[in-house]
């Protein structure tokens, strides 16, 4: 992996070497804003398997972006190039529909210990908090997304939720013991190639804006600037081909 690479790929010159607080919150920042969340490979029929070589292939020399396991598990191969302590840990994401969280695996996050701190850190989320959330419970903490609490779970495990009026929503559950990055094969298989799996459903590829958000969806192309939301509908797969390619620079050659 070639840092200064993966650096200009996420609009970087270079950092100062330093592993703090300041520029983990930059890298996050500057990842989602570069980085796309998208499931495009599944339905191109393309395998997503979790090697951290094929994964810089993809994001950095290929310029697309991908979902949690692939953009976590490469961002995490940067922060520990430039010198962070970090573990991969398993995370369960909310669904809203059956109001309950998914299985374990389900999703994938980083754990970084910085000047004897802890973050959550997570750049494979797609809408979710711009930067890393500090490790620490019942305390409200306010991001460009929104404000977020870290609660502790009956089972040990820790809920992360966001406030939405006067209640708190989850958002995901995730725990602390670190793991390898072969531990999600057999989810990352799951949501890859099962009918059940939310990502086998439809296409999708997002990005966080300086000003909002961009999605694109097999059937809506959706933007939200200072919090304006604007959406049109997506007619043929020619549209969302050129859509794809005009708002995100990717195409089906990449």
């Amino acid at each position: 992996m070639s840092r200064a690479e993966y650096l200009a790929r996420i609009g970087i010159d270079a950092v100062s070497g330093a592993a703090d607080d300041k520029t983990l919150r930059l890298l996050q920042r500057q990842h989602l804003l570069n980085v796309p969340f998208e499931n495009l490979d599944i339905h191109w029929k393309r395998p997503i398997v979790l090697d951290t070589d094929k994964f810089y292939q993809k994001i950095v020399e290929g310029k697309r972006g991908g979902f949690c396991y692939e953009l976590n598990g490469m961002f995490n191969e940067l922060l520990c190039d430039i010198g962070f302590q970090t573990r991969l840990v398993s995370a369960r994401v909310f669904n809203v529909d059956s109001r309950e969280f998914g299985p374990e695996f389900d999703h994938m996050v980083i754990i970084v210990s910085v000047d004897g701190k802890e973050y959550l850190t997570d750049v494979g989320f797609g809408d979710f908090i711009a930067e890393p959330l500090l490790f620490e419970t019942d305390i409200e903490q306010i991001d460009r997304e929104g404000t977020f609490m870290i609660t502790k779970a009956d089972d040990g495990s820790f809920k992360v939720a966001k406030k939405n009026v006067d209640a708190w929503v989850p958002e995901c559950l995730f725990g602390d013991k670190a793991r390898s990055l072969s531990e999600f094969a057999e989810m990352c298989d799951f949501q890859q190639y099962s009918p059940d799996s939310h990502f086998t459903k439809g296409k999708i590829c997002s990005l966080m804006t300086e000003t909002g958000r961009r999605t694109l969806t097999d059937k809506a192309f959706i933007q939200t600037v200072n919090g304006k939301r604007t959406e049109s509908a997506i007619g043929s797969g020619d549209e969302f081909d050129r859509i794809l390619k005009k708002e995100f620079q990717i195409t089906r050659n990449h």
